[in-house]
């Protein structure tokens, strides 16, 4: 292997070790009392090594949120092909919600977490992001073209489907519905399902 693709090598291997201590510990300790000193002590770096890579710790934060909308619009990409759109729909939130409860830290970090989001402001465009949303509201445009679901503004209506679907995803990772459900763990998912299909339903036309 020649020097440079080894130098970029390791350049890649030390972005890589410094957002993986950055995402352990922000779970760990929260946003807020997570700085760059501790995620260097984490991987004993210099903190001065840290911000040869990163300028501070919202673009760290910022950096993570786009790997998880990327997985996220994996996943929304297989469901692009379904024709009916309010199938599309029942299929968008199971896959969010499939999402969610697989993988809760990413999802506490994307959704839950109070951090700083102004990174996001120094882009044109929040292409991750966006393109999650645009499933959304696509798919909800055209079942609104078609009348299969209520007429009504097709941004109130999307924002409606993703709070109810965040919430029960939030509540199910946050283990609140322990509180109310004194069931097992499948049992409590079963019925977390059959609450956004009851949802979804009570849009159909």
């Amino acid at each position: 292997m020649a020097i440079k693709d080894r130098k970029e090598r390791d350049k890649l291997d030390r972005r890589k070790l410094i957002i993986e201590s950055a995402t352990r510990l922000f779970l760990e300790q929260g946003y807020e009392k997570t700085s760059i000193r501790n995620i260097a002590d984490d991987i004993e770096y210099s903190p001065a090594t840290i911000y040869l890579y990163f300028k501070e710790k919202d673009e760290i934060f910022f950096i993570i949120h786009e790997q998880g909308f990327a997985l996220l619009n994996q996943e929304f990409a297989n469901i692009g092909d379904i024709k009916d759109p309010f199938e599309r729909l029942q299929e968008l939130g199971k896959t969010y919600l499939n999402f969610g409860l697989r993988n809760p830290d990413y999802y506490d970090l994307m959704f839950i977490m109070r951090a700083p989001l102004s990174e996001i402001a120094c882009h044109d465009k929040w292409e991750a992001g966006d393109a999650a949303l645009n499933h959304l509201y696509n798919t909800v445009d055209e079942c609104l073209s078609q009348k299969v679901i209520h007429i009504g503004d097709k941004l109130m209506i999307s924002m409606a489907i993703w709070s109810f679907v965040h919430g029960l995803v939030s509540l199910y990772v946050r283990e609140r519905f322990k509180a109310v459900a004194n069931s097992a763990d499948d049992a409590t998912k079963k019925m977390v399902f059959e609450s956004l299909q009851y949802f979804l339903n009570s849009l159909r036309a």
